[in-house]
């Protein structure tokens, strides 16, 4: 069945699924989903569109929550900022906004786009820049098909706006995450507008439908089924590891939040220890001394008992946990892609790996 509308029932599964393509990252997805429902009462259900239905003419607008995930679970929107970030792009390009879009799959920046759309009336694309979520601005398919990220509008919850016009996307992401730093570690952003004739060529489509799809997978196998078989299914990944969390160490600094999460092996990789680092996002796992999954493929952790997706904000020491490797968007594993979003950008000493590949390192042996 195609979905056509995102209601009450399609937003858990949203949210389920967006959660598990964040790697780690995209933001708190109760708050998230808790938003998007009271938006979709009082407003009604989303239409959700794809990109033959865009008019001829018009913007599309991505629109996000920016800044360090462990900030976004304390520092609630008071409600009017997307409203005011989409009327600063349209005003100060003198276009009508058609649709927006996700800029990432992630907890609530898939949500996030879900609550401006029903406020606004308008309709949600069904694609984003990433097939996942990423740390930086510039690591989405719209940078790489030359679009620019700004005009940006950046607001907070006191109702500071800031305009952004950039000479290109490196600057774009410096000064919009200074002043996200400036107010306060996270704040609401509407980036990267395109006509309807750039965005055809621009963006990766079918990401919420995806999503929906991996949510319904793990909430219909929980009812009566092995929710991992289910989820394998659907994004044709591999389990990288189970085990338990015993070392969590976290920062936040620079508008991110980083660390390095340490687990002990259990079941079939007792003995082992899986190493994940993470800024906002899970980047690489390195079990036993080598990596066996790296960005930009995706690496979320999933509580072994629940199987709902952990944040990087949310691990933490004692929990069971299973993590799961998926292989990334296509676009990502080309020459530009790899230049913005691989292993070496992020400061590792190794060249990517398909997991396809790496994964083979975190099989455990076989009689």
């Amino acid at each position: 069945m195609t979905i056509t509308v995102i209601d009450a029932a399609a937003l858990e599964n949203l949210a389920l699924g967006a959660t598990v393509l964040g790697t780690g990252g995209g933001g708190d997805p109760y708050i998230g989903k808790l938003m998007a429902q009271e938006a979709i009462q009082r407003h009604g259900a989303v239409r959700l569109i794809d990109l033959a239905d865009l008019p001829r003419t018009g913007l599309v607008l991505p629109v996000a929550m920016m800044g360090a995930p462990t900030v976004l679970v304390e520092k609630i929107p008071n409600g009017r900022e997307l409203e005011r970030v989409v009327r600063a792009v349209e005003s100060h390009l003198g276009q009508p906004v058609v649709a927006l879009m996700s800029a990432e799959a992630g907890g609530i920046n898939s949500t996030i786009p879900v609550v401006a759309a029903a406020e606004l009336r308008l309709p949600l694309l069904d694609a984003d820049g990433m097939g996942r979520a990423f740390p930086e601005i510039p690591m989405c398919s719209m940078n790489l098909a030359g679009v620019s990220a700004t005009p940006m509008a950046i607001v907070d919850e006191k109702g500071n706006l800031v305009l952004l016009e950039t000479i290109d996307n490196q600057w774009t992401e410096r000064l919009s995450r200074t002043a996200t730093v400036a107010m306060g570690g996270s704040s609401i952003i509407a980036l990267y507008p395109m006509t309807t004739d750039e965005v055809r060529r621009a963006v990766i489509p079918g990401t919420l439908r995806r999503a929906i799809e991996i949510g319904r997978a793990i909430r219909g196998s929980l009812a009566g089924g092995n929710p991992i078989d289910a989820l394998l299914r659907v994004t044709g990944g591999a389990i990288l590891f189970r085990g338990k969390v015993v070392d969590v160490l976290r920062r936040t600094e620079g508008g991110f939040v980083r660390g390095t999460a340490t687990l002990e092996g259990l079941d079939a990789d007792q003995g082992s220890v899986l190493r994940l680092e993470f800024q906002n996002e899970n980047l690489v796992a390195i079990k036993d001394g080598t990596p066996v999954a790296m960005v930009p493929d995706l690496i979320t952790v999933l509580d072994s008992e629940t199987y709902t997706p952990i944040t990087t904000e949310g691990i933490a020491y004692g929990q069971r946990v299973a993590v799961l490797g998926m292989p990334c968007a296509p676009i990502w594993r080309s020459a530009r892609g790899l230049a913005v979003a691989g292993p070496r950008y992020f400061g590792y000493p190794f060249d990517y790996v398909p997991i396809e590949e790496a994964a083979q390192h975190a099989l455990p042996a076989r009689d």
